[in-house]
């Protein structure tokens, strides 16, 4: 285990797990599918920065983003030239600095298509642009049953005024229904079979990380794979990645109590006999989800020890009467693997009834994230 000295609380990242994982998504999706990871919500709460320096090495077509900052950042910051989609629609006023840094950006309506143009006349450059195609999902994109009525506007506006680069949808169920990739597929085709009379053939995508695995034949040109790269499964049936993130804190406090002390907010739990308690210095202000106490678990000397009463924003307990000789310092695993014994991502979205991709959005800026 790589340790910070000064750190109360921290996550330890692995770029051989993330490159391993991009390499199983490129080998499913063929030789000739090319790779667009999402980078968005900060690499789903890794950090952009460093992801994107990892993965770069491999070549990806592009990066997917979610706003126009993250856009800019990958820009400006991360000084990137491969292309840059932003895949949540923009709003008018955002368009004309998206055009000036050069991101592809997406339209999911007509009114919006006007408004793409009318940004690209003032730039005095046509907007590189993918047409989404809601195929299920409904919160954005052309509907896929009238194409008859926006196909065509959009096929005048490649002509002089757009640069049409892709034509994508987002599926919905690819984690529990593989039917569910096909029938979104056979609509998108649907939809695009009036594409023939368009200047120039853009490009198709629609596979995330457990479309890539369920359906690569319909990789075509570019998956968009996200939240497997990061370490989190994709539906049964489907390999497992390699573990990217763990995450540790430090007993800072440790105490004997006696039958009957309670603990926490609300006073949760109580004491049944004497028990031995440890105090870590990690609390929902990290990320670690709140509904965790009173059911959750850290391990302590490789054995699993329960989260009692309830996380405090700073600061949680852990019940250590079955071992000996924890001391203040000790370091103590929320996510990862010691030992013998591991706790999964998945497992910790499942306990606190949520999934994976909120748990890795949800590790605050207070927790240093170290690569190793």
């Amino acid at each position: 285990m790589s340790t910070n000295r000064e750190a109360r609380a921290w996550l330890l990242l692995g770029a051989d797990a993330l490159l391993e994982n991009f390499a199983r998504l490129r080998a499913a999706a063929g030789p000739d599918a090319r790779v667009l990871p999402m980078v968005k919500a900060d690499a789903y709460g890794l950090g952009m920065s460093e992801v994107v320096r990892i993965l770069r090495s491999e070549r990806p077509w592009g990066w997917g983003v979610a706003t126009l900052a993250e856009g800019l950042r990958l820009r400006d910051e991360e000084a990137i030239d491969e292309a840059v989609v932003v895949f949540s629609p923009l709003v008018e006023r955002e368009l004309e600095s998206a055009l000036r840094a050069d991101l592809q950006i997406s339209v999911s309506s007509l009114d919006a298509l006007a408004e793409i143009v009318a940004a690209s006349r003032r730039v005095g450059a046509p907007a590189k642009v993918h047409v989404d195609v809601d195929t299920g999902m409904g919160r954005t994109g052309f509907d896929w049953q009238s194409s008859l009525e926006w196909m065509p506007r959009v096929i005048e506006a490649a002509r002089e005024e757009i640069e049409w680069v892709g034509c994508f949808t987002h599926l919905h169920s690819a984690e529990d229904d593989d039917r569910s990739v096909r029938e979104q597929w056979a609509r998108l085709q649907e939809a695009l079979s009036g594409l023939a009379d368009a200047p120039a053939a853009p490009l198709i995508h629609a596979l995330n990380s457990a479309g890539a695995f369920a359906a690569p034949e319909y990789a075509g040109y570019v998956i968009r794979p996200g939240i497997f790269l990061y370490g989190g499964a994709v539906g049964a049936g489907h390999p497992i990645p390699e573990p990217v993130v763990s995450l540790y804190a430090r007993v800072c406090h440790v105490r004997e109590v006696t039958a009957g002390t309670t603990l926490g907010y609300g006073a949760t739990y109580r004491a049944s006999g004497p028990e031995r308690w440890a105090t870590l210095s990690i609390g929902y202000g990290d990320g670690l989800p709140r509904v965790l106490g009173n059911r959750g678990c850290a391990l302590l000397q490789g054995r699993r020890v329960p989260i009692i009463g309830r996380i405090s924003m700073d600061l949680t307990v852990v019940d250590i009467s079955d071992l000996s000789g924890v001391r203040v310092g000790d370091v103590a695993t929320f996510l990862g693997t010691e030992g013998q014994e591991k706790i999964t991502l998945d497992e910790i979205a499942e306990l606190a009834g949520t999934i994976s991709y909120e748990i890795l959005t949800g590790f605050t800026p207070r927790l240093p994230r170290i690569w190793a």
